[in-house]
């Protein structure tokens, strides 16, 4: 009976695992190829237009995020979170979502002439009518997506994510060419949404019926709703550097920090997107192991590092060419702030990990504890810094970063007894090799190049020569894990093609 019990838990164990391959493998081609495109489509637009009209956008941003954060409420969590859940429990969020969807979007439009009064630009009035629309569209695909999250299936993801992008990217470019301004980003921002609706409906099988039920979303809220709690929270401050700049200085200063931010963001974002877009499901599929959860967790952190270190040394160091080859030499302004996002987002992949963990644990209440004391200091330090301009709230930024990632590995140290010290330990060869590949990166720079993008793509390919170089050198864990993951994946394919 017991040998029965260890292989049925062994044949489980190893299907995860596959899973979680295979779900890797998908979500990152889902975020390089959406977030490739979706960048490729932003280069062309700063093109044709100003960091001024990319303010506009942003100073909405707030606005939207939050009211869609109150749309989802945690739930989309909380069905991947459950072991359990119903027809129901899923059409019940289905209907809540259209609701609250409704009522955000009407309240934004009623709020819209205060909010352009608030930034001393009309035209947000129009904007904000427009962009509305976004807050009741995803609502109507949001389950579909959640099923394919607790499936592990990215690979539709990929397929709705790609065209959705690419599509809404063409008419948001077609419209700038043709001098339409801010109203191309609110274009390519709707069709975004349509699209990927549109597809949803269309790939994924599930269908609402006519069920709902309040008790089933309040059982479901009393995990989302300190979850949607600390997203609220998260949400407000994470655009609330969008909203000091926008009010404090000017549209160009916001568009200008909103261009660094996307730059840098496309490096971290995919990074950290893909990740946790696996291990959530994984980590909960697990809960209740803390020995498994603990070498998932180990694992999670080096192949973080093994990417997210290089890749915001190495834009740091080369953000000049990048910024003056990618946006043009109208957005030179921006480099010095790319430098300090980058600083800054150095350890954000492993804070939203540590969060992670807690999520799948079913601790929503230390996840909103967490946020709401590192809100409450980062609210102190813009405080403090904003009378140094951008730069000085970027350098509270980075002050944050390094704070909050004391404070949300505490719980994981009590949780699965992954302390600080073995954190740091299965960290540092990982900052090591990234510091060392800098240090060529930097040096690189006084080799005599005619051009920006010479040099930029001089120092690209030397970054990433020396980086798998000293990777293999120093036989990194992750590096060799995927090495290995990569190897089985073209082997699987191959055997597949010549049985065909």
């Amino acid at each position: 009976m017991e040998n029965s019990s260890k292989l049925r838990g062994d044949a489980t164990s190893a299907t995860l695992k596959s899973k979680a391959i295979g779900g890797v493998f998908w979500s990152l081609l889902d975020r390089v190829g959406q977030q490739g495109i979706a960048f490729v489509i932003a280069v062309l637009l700063a093109h044709f237009l100003t960091p001024a009209q990319f303010g506009l956008v942003g100073m909405l941003s707030l606005f939207i995020d939050v009211a869609r954060v109150f749309i989802d409420s945690g739930f989309g969590a909380a069905l991947i979170q459950r072991k359990k859940v119903t027809e129901v429990d899923e059409c019940s969020i289905f209907y809540f979502g259209i609701f609250a969807g409704l009522v955000a979007a009407g309240l934004l439009c009623a709020g819209a002439p205060w909010i352009a009064r608030f930034y001393g630009q009309p035209i947000l009035t129009p904007l904000m009518y427009a962009l509305s629309v976004t807050l009741v569209l995803p609502s109507l695909s949001s389950v579909q997506n959640a099923l394919l999250s607790k499936r592990i299936d990215f690979k539709t993801q990929l397929k709705i994510g790609l065209s959705a992008t690419l599509l809404s990217g063409i008419i948001g470019v077609a419209m700038a060419v043709q001098g339409c301004g801010v109203w191309s980003l609110a274009a390519q921002y709707i069709g975004n949404n349509v699209f990927r609706t549109v597809f949803f409906w269309w790939l994924v099988s599930w269908r609402p019926r006519w069920l709902f039920s309040l008790a089933a979303l309040r059982e479901m809220f009393s995990f989302g709703s300190r979850l949607l709690a600390s997203t609220l929270l998260n949400t407000i401050f994470e655009n609330l550097y969008l909203v000091v700049i926008g009010k404090l200085f000017s549209a160009t200063h916001l568009g200008l920090y909103a261009g660094a931010r996307k730059i840098q963001s496309v490096a971290t974002t995919n990074v950290t997107g893909v990740v946790m877009q696996v291990a959530f499901p994984v980590f909960s599929a697990i809960q209740d192991d803390s020995a498994r959860l603990k070498r998932s967790m180990r694992k999670a952190m080096m192949m973080l590092a093994l990417v997210n270190f290089p890749l915001m040394a190495g834009l740091a160091l080369t953000a000049r060419p990048v910024v003056h080859v990618l946006l043009t030499e109208k957005w030179a302004a921006a480099v010095p702030w790319l430098q300090l996002l980058c600083l800054a987002n150095l350890l954000y992949p492993f804070h939203a990990l540590h969060l992670n963990l807690l999520t799948a644990k079913g601790r929503s209440d230390l996840f909103f504890r967490l946020e709401l004391l590192k809100k409450t200091l980062t609210v102190i330090l813009i405080a403090i810094t904003c009378f140094w301009g951008v730069r000085g709230i970027l350098w509270s930024q980075v002050v944050m970063s390094v704070l909050g990632y004391f404070f949300n590995s505490y719980y994981t140290t009590r949780l699965i007894g992954y302390s600080l010290r073995e954190q740091f330990a299965d960290l540092a060869p990982y900052a090591a090799v990234s510091a060392l590949m800098g240090g060529g990166v930097y040096l690189a720079q006084f080799v005599p190049l005619a051009g920006d993008t010479l040099r930029l793509a001089l120092e690209v390919l030397l970054g990433i020569a020396l980086y798998v170089g000293l990777s293999g050198v120093f036989r990194l864990p992750a590096f060799l894990e995927m090495v290995h993951a990569i190897h089985e994946r073209w082997r699987s394919y191959t055997l597949s093609w010549e049985k065909t």
